[in-house]
């Protein structure tokens, strides 16, 4: 019988870290007040533990310490990680380590800013501790931004103080178990409070840790809706990437991705860029997998989620992870943050389930509202051509059927140029079907290789994706 971990208050894991006479460190936090260090301070035997407390809150005398910021933005992840290192370096400066045996040095960082006077800006901001395991080891990090959900300052500056308090603890804890790291952020904290929209984790502490999967746990604990990484696998906050910007999506189960796949992306964008008269620069452009997909009938399995990725990243696209099973939740997410145009290419079965009632009972508005979220006056459907393997009749917009009463409201989206086909595909490519391939694959039969982009099927093979079995594991399993 296992017994349930008990979660430690906010007040008790600041005792457990004054109490720990080698964890020694500085706090410095803008915008909010010194909402973490008041815990250490208040718990008691903070004398060993705290080296210093600031609030560098002015700007100039803060542009003093840690020097100034393009266009004069403090609420960075650049700003946050200068601050670590600063207030590091000074510790290391000025403290003997010969005086100091044994002792793990950290900073603490935050800068944020809370709700504004009229209630229509939330809050934001950046969270970090730089700390050691070991005294003879160099520095590791984990930095997150957040973002408010409560509407009362004192509310959001009791919530950033619990998450710091949390986040130092995880760091000198926890840090063996970085799901268990990411997981205790919330304690006590509800997630209706704060979302966590992107963590990096960085140094030696982590030198094992792929931070596409430390995402992908933010969105399956609920902790956010979507994250994004690069194909470099780089954690990016969707702000930074998607702000004003023109975004083209392309959503699939990738498992794997196939020449359909890449064919739907290049031509539908194709058309997109020349319907919103923008360039590549101006543009986003996103390989979507929601959670559902990743989960199928059971849990995730984090292989297979690598392997989508790992695939995605060697054809150099930029993937997002999401918990919108519904297409106008995505669309809604994109308009979060741009007013620009939005395009999503898809396939001919999946607008047939964007015109499903089923999937809008939750919605007091039910599929009318849904449909004012999806197509908006700057989305466009790009449909791909589905060829029916059993009929081997090929579906376009003009053909595929939809409920007697949506019809009408079919051929409004259609007659605006909300749903348009794409005429300019690869009619060679109707009959591949990715269910098919990765039956091929985990079966090792052969022909699957030229249904897939180059480069692809050597790098299923080389690292054994999708179930796909060499010679000799061959011999091995027979």
């Amino acid at each position: 019988m296992s017994l349930i971990q008990q979660k430690l208050t906010p007040k008790q894991k600041a005792l457990a870290i004054n109490l720990d006479s080698n964890i020694y460190g500085t706090f410095a936090e803008i915008g909010a007040g010194q909402e973490t260090v008041r815990h250490f301070f208040r718990a008691g035997g903070a004398s060993k533990t705290i080296a210093k407390a600031m609030s560098a809150y002015d700007k100039d005398f803060s542009d003093a310490i840690y020097g100034k910021e393009a266009h004069n933005r403090y609420v960075t992840q650049h700003r946050l990680r200068k601050m670590l290192r600063y207030e590091v370096s000074l510790i290391e400066e000025r403290l003997s380590r010969d005086d100091n045996p044994g002792r793990r040095f950290f900073s603490y960082a935050n800068t944020v800013t809370t709700i504004n006077f009229d209630k229509t800006l939330k809050g934001h901001g950046w969270v970090g501790v730089r700390f050691q395991r070991d005294e003879d080891e160099g520095y590791s990090e984990v930095v997150l931004h957040v973002k408010f959900k409560e509407n009362n300052t004192t509310l959001q500056q009791e919530t950033l103080g619990n998450l710091g308090v949390n986040l130092i603890y995880g760091a000198f804890f926890y840090n063996d178990n970085p799901r268990r790291l990411i997981s205790s952020l919330y304690d006590d904290i509800a997630l209706d409070d704060l979302e966590i929209d992107m963590i990096d984790f960085m140094g030696p502490a982590f030198a094992y840790v792929d931070n596409r999967l430390m995402s992908l746990q933010l969105v399956k604990n609920g902790m956010t809706d979507a994250v994004i990484f690069t194909p470099g696998g780089k954690n990016m906050l969707p702000a930074d990437m998607l702000y004003r910007k023109n975004i083209f999506a392309v959503r699939g189960s990738f498992r794997p991705v196939t020449k359909v796949n890449i064919d739907m992306f290049e031509s539908g964008l194709k058309m997109f860029m020349e319907d919103a008269d923008c360039t590549e620069k101006e543009t986003e452009v996103l390989f979507e997998i929601t959670i559902s997909n990743l989960k199928g009938d059971g849990d995730i399995d984090e292989r297979d989620f690598l392997d989508r990725v790992d695939v995605l990243a060697n054809l150099g696209y930029t993937v997002i992870i999401s918990n919108f099973s519904e297409y106008y939740r995505l669309i809604n997410y994109f308009a979060g943050y741009t007013g620009l145009k939005i395009g999503i290419g898809m396939g001919v079965n999946n607008l047939l389930m964007v015109f499903d009632e089923n999937y809008y009972k939750n919605l007091s508005g039910g599929i009318l509202e849904a449909f004012g979220k999806f197509f908006r006056n700057d989305m466009t459907v790009y449909l791909y051509p589905y060829k029916d393997p059993e009929t081997h009749e090929i579906l376009t917009s003009n053909n595929l059927r939809v409920n007697e009463n949506l019809k009408q409201l079919y051929k409004f989206f259609k007659h605006n140029n909300r749903i348009k086909d794409i005429e300019t595909y690869q009619r060679q490519y109707a009959e591949i079907y990715s269910r098919e391939i990765l039956r091929m694959i985990s079966e090792n039969e052969s022909g699957w290789e030229v249904q897939v982009p180059d480069g692809v099927a050597d790098l299923i093979k080389d690292r054994g994706m999708f179930g796909y079995k060499n010679e000799v594991e061959l011999k091995e399993f027979t």
